[in-house]
């Protein structure tokens, strides 16, 4: 018998529908409840710290910069909503979103360096 909420399944629509996938949340945390406990806690230690030296907002910001490297889409959902709860306005989340794409680029440029160096070892 399938894992269900209130008996009935989370709806089948397409893979990357957030809502659609986000409903199978309780479904994942009761699967896997010793490391759900300990990713939620993690997580809510580094997001949430009271006491941490990084502000609310930055933090927020910082994880809508992993959300779009990473492009999480419920990440990203989450992290701009909890951003804008703490105060961070439209030109920070978009310099965030620049910030990040360079990074981004960066990466591509210093992997781009090592590609070469790679290629200069296997040709000697």
């Amino acid at each position: 018998m399938a894992d269900t909420l209130n008996d009935k399944e989370p709806s089948m629509t397409t893979a990357n529908d957030t809502k659609s996938n986000s409903s199978f949340a309780p479904h994942l945390l009761r699967a896997a409840p010793v490391e759900a406990k300990g990713y939620m806690d993690f997580s809510e230690a580094a997001l949430k710290n009271p006491d941490g030296a990084i502000e609310p907002k930055y933090r927020e910001l910082i994880a809508i910069a992993v959300a779009l490297t990473t492009q999480c889409e419920m990440c990203l959902e989450s992290h701009v909503a909890a951003a804008h709860a703490v105060g961070a306005s439209r030109e920070e989340i978009a310099e965030t979103t620049f910030i990040t794409a360079a990074l981004r680029a960066g990466g591509a440029f210093a992997h781009g360096m090592k590609a070469l160096r790679m290629l200069d070892d296997i040709s000697e």
